[in-house]
C-alpha cells in the first residue's frame, strides 16, 4: 500500500493536550492533529480561552497540531488566527462539521451550511485579511446532502490549504454510513486539497474507501483528482494501533496488551497530575473508554466495569481486573 498521511480528528472531551502527548508517545502513524474547537475569543490580544495548556506551544508540537475554531463571526476568526499565528501555529481549522443540535442549531457547525449566503460573507472577510493557511472540515450538509453543492462553488473562491469531508448531513450524526460514493462523485469538483473523513475503523474499511475514492488514473491525459490524506476519528479512539495498521497494512502482534495497558496508566497519571488529583478525571477517561472497549473480546463487560465509576481507586482496580480477565483482540 502507498503511504498515506493520516490525521487524528478531533473529539471534545476526549483528544486534548495530555491525550495527544501521550499518544504519540506510544503510537506512532499519526502525521497530524487537531485542537477540539476553541470558541469565545472576544479579545484582540491574550483571549483567556487560549491561554492554557491547550494550545500553549510548551505544550504542543505547532508543527503537527491545527487549532480548530467553531464560529460564525468572521472577526472572532481573524482574532483566532492572529493569537494562534503569534503562538507560531501555521494553519487554523473552522468547524462546519460538528453535528450536534446544540451547535447546529445556532446556524454553527454543520449548521451553517443550510446558508451559503452567510458562508461567502464570513469567508469574504477572512480571506480579505487573513495571513496564516486556513482549512475546513464539513460535512455534506446538515438537512440534505445537497446542500454542499451549493458550497463548494463558494470554497473554490478562496485558497483553503485542505478542506475536510465526512460524507454524512449533521442531521444524521453518526447513524448510518459515511457515503464514499457521494464524496467520490464531488472529487474533480474541488479544488482544495481533499482530505476524506469517516467510517474508516479497521485497515479493511480503509482499503475499502481509498479504492472506491483512488480507482481512477492518477497521471497522464486522463488524470483524475485523488484523496492522499484521511482523518481517523472514532476509529483510532477504538482501537489506537489503527494508524499504525494502516501504513503497515498488518496488525500489531508484539506486546499489543501491554502497549495498550501503558498507554492508559500514562494517560491516566498524565491527566491526574494535570488535574492536581482531581476524580474529574474519570470523565474524560470514561468518554475515551466508551469507544475503547471495543478493543477488547467483551467490550459491553468492559463497559460495564467502568461507566459508573466515581472513585480514583475504583478505576484503578478496574482498569486491572479489566487486563486480567479480558483479552483484547
Amino acid at each position: 500500500m502507498n503511504q498515506v498521511f493520516l490525521s487524528l480528528g478531533p473529539f471534545q472531551g476526549i483528544t486534548d493536550a495530555p491525550f495527544r502527548n501521550v499518544f504519540k508517545r506510544h503510537f506512532g502513524g499519526i502525521d497530524k492533529f487537531y485542537t477540539p474547537f476553541f470558541t469565545g475569543i472576544h479579545k484582540e490580544e491574550h483571549a483567556k480561552n487560549l491561554q492554557g495548556e491547550e494550545i500553549d506551544p510548551r505544550y504542543n508540537d505547532v508543527e503537527t497540531l491545527t487549532p480548530q475554531i467553531l464560529s460564525t463571526d468572521a472577526e472572532e476568526i481573524l482574532r483566532f488566527a492572529k493569537q494562534c499565528q503569534q503562538l507560531g501555529y501555521k494553519e487554523i481549522n473552522l468547524n462546519m462539521g460538528c453535528p450536534f443540535p446544540r451547535v447546529a442549531n445556532k446556524k454553527r457547525g454543520s449548521g451553517l451550511l443550510p446558508y451559503p449566503d452567510k458562508v461567502e460573507d464570513m469567508l469574504d472577510r477572512v480571506f480579505g485579511e487573513i495571513d496564516m493557511k486556513f482549512s475546513v472540515k464539513c460535512r455534506m450538509g446538515y438537512f440534505n446532502p445537497e446542500e454542499i453543492d451549493a458550497i463548494i462553488p463558494i470554497f473554490n473562491k478562496y485558497p483553503l490549504s485542505e478542506l475536510i469531508i465526512h460524507p454524512r448531513i449533521g442531521k444524521q450524526l453518526y447513524k448510518g454510513e459515511a457515503d464514499v460514493e457521494r464524496f467520490k462523485a464531488l472529487m474533480s469538483s474541488i479544488k482544495a486539497p481533499l482530505v476524506y473523513n469517516g467510517d474508516i475503523v479497521s485497515v479493511e474499511s480503509f482499503v475499502r474507501i481509498n479504492g472506491i475514492l483512488n480507482d481512477g488514473p492518477s497521471t497522464g491525459s486522463g488524470a483524475c483528482k485523488t484523496v492522499e490524506q484521511f482523518m481517523l476519528g472514532r476509529g483510532i479512539l477504538a482501537n489506537p494501533f489503527l494508524a499504525e495498521q494502516i501504513k503497515n497494512n498488518t496488525a500489531p502482534t508484539h506486546d499489543k496488551t501491554e502497549r495498550l495497558h501503558n498507554y492508559l496508566l500514562d494517560l491516566y497519571e498524565d491527566r491526574l497530575h494535570h488535574a492536581g488529583g482531581s476524580p474529574k478525571v474519570l470523565g474524560r477517561m470514561k468518554e475515551l473508554w466508551s469507544y475503547l472497549m471495543n478493543s477488547f473480546e467483551e467490550p459491553q463487560v468492559v463497559w460495564r466495569k467502568i461507566k459508573k465509576l466515581n472513585a480514583l481507586k475504583e478505576y484503578e482496580d478496574a482498569v486491572e481486573a479489566i487486563f486480567k480477565e479480558i483479552p483484547i483482540k
